[in-house]
């Protein structure tokens, strides 16, 4: 059970870090808390070949989403046009010299 991010949520634009969509965005659709896994809008495409069917009479091959760990994306605001979020450490404004 992987530990997901705080700040992910579905329909945030998120940046990938790892993998063949390196530095691509897209907007989140689901996430898989159990497996630790989000699925992105239009990236990490997977084919697969489908049988005709009731509902697809013609069968043909199907493009899908495919899952991309949480630990290989960013989320990035929308606001600051693009630009990704980090969080910063507090850190105490008094600065010690040494003698």
């Amino acid at each position: 059970m992987a530990k997901l991010k705080r700040q992910l949520k579905k329909n945030v634009m998120v940046k990938v870090l790892a993998g063949k969509e390196r530095g691509k965005t897209g907007k989140v659709i689901s996430i898989d808390k159990k497996r630790g896994k989000v699925l992105i809008e239009k990236l990490n495409l997977q084919k697969r070949h489908a049988k005709p069917t009731e509902q697809n009479r013609h069968g043909g091959i199907i493009e899908k989403e495919g899952a991309i760990h949480v630990s290989n994306v960013y989320v990035i605001e929308e606001s600051a046009e693009k630009k990704p979020v980090k969080s910063k450490k507090e850190t105490s404004t008094s600065k010690r010299k040494k003698s």
